[in-house]
């Protein structure tokens, strides 16, 4: 979706050209003021856009700075997507560099801010020789290392049960020296509640933490964290699996085998959904109460009673409905 660009008009203190690159088959805005040698990226958060940085464009151009302040894809005056799935930490951060490379961004200080710097601060460690400066504002390196704030989880639930949420109200409150046009101004890019899709979705995209990798749920959601190995994967499941079921969706027979070999598990499934686990499943009749991979053994123990067995499901993409 596209915001009509007529809700744009007249907006105070605003009055830079709107500019526009295409990705992904998106039309994306961004700002872009002023010439010279340094550029100041300047990265808003959520639910902002680059309003956001209107006081701050000019003396940044009076420095005789080039001035770059784009919209985040699901922002401002970019396209909207409504399926919520697209806006993931990947995605906004591989926009984030496209426009750089694009616009062959260099010298730069990064001026960040909320999102802005959970996304940004990222991008030197991919592409140092394009940055000197850090700007940082309300923000953090979301590492999953530390226990969320109660305030950013007071935040995430606010977000999550205000579908349509009223984002010029929740500025003027936050900020009570804006006017009235400017608190109207962080409204213009969402003229109905299906604009909002990517402003609602990023407090869940921040990374859990440690503890939640031994939450169970009991909902639609779940914990996931992207490792660097495969050895790196095998240490997370011995930390926090639960030696209930395991599953690895891989092209890799070795990796399969590995797998097989080396987690501790009641069961472990290559390609095929853990739904598989029940008894009923494995051909024992009529599962009764529940299963345990806890190992039990009363009187004389023996070899059987010393050891165990794991069920290994090998599959080709099979799930139970």
């Amino acid at each position: 979706m596209r915001t009509p660009d007529e809700r744009f008009a007249g907006l105070p203190g605003f009055p830079y050209e709107p500019r526009y690159l295409e990705w992904r088959g998106l039309r994306a805005h961004y700002v872009d003021e002023g010439r010279g040698d340094r550029t100041y990226l300047c990265l808003h958060g959520q639910p902002t856009w680059s309003y956001l940085y209107r006081r701050m464009i000019p003396p940044f151009v009076a420095s005789g700075a080039r001035v770059l302040a784009p919209d985040f894809i699901g922002f401002g005056r970019s396209d909207k997507p409504e399926d919520e799935a697209i806006y993931s930490f990947d995605f906004h951060r591989e926009y984030l560099m496209a426009v750089i490379e694009t616009l062959d961004l260099k010298n730069i200080t990064l001026v960040v801010q909320d999102w802005g710097g959970l996304l940004g601060l990222t991008l030197p460690m991919e592409m140092p020789e394009r940055f000197e400066r850090l700007l940082v504002m309300n923000t953090a390196l979301g590492t999953g290392d530390v226990p969320l704030t109660e305030g950013f989880l007071a935040w995430r639930a606010y977000s999550n049960s205000n579908p349509d949420m009223a984002v010029g109200k929740l500025l003027a409150r936050a900020c009570p020296h804006l006017s009235e046009a400017e608190a109207a101004a962080y409204d213009a890019p969402f003229p109905e509640p299906r604009y909002k899709a990517g402003p609602l979705i990023l407090p869940q995209r921040v990374p859990v933490t440690p503890d939640d990798y031994d939450r169970e749920w009991l909902s639609l959601d779940c914990s996931l964290r992207v490792v660097g190995s495969f050895d790196d994967a095998l240490a997370h499941i011995e930390l926090h699996g639960s030696g209930h079921s395991e599953a690895i969706v891989t092209e890799s027979w070795s990796a399969a085998q590995r797998f097989v070999r080396e987690v501790d598990a009641a069961g472990v499934f290559v390609n095929a959904s853990t739904y598989f686990h029940d008894g009923g499943q494995f051909g024992l009749g009529v599962e009764v109460g529940i299963s345990t991979q806890k190992m039990h053994a009363r009187g004389p123990l023996g070899l059987r009673e010393l050891t165990s067995y794991k069920w290994v499901v090998l599959g080709d993409g099979q799930t139970r409905g």
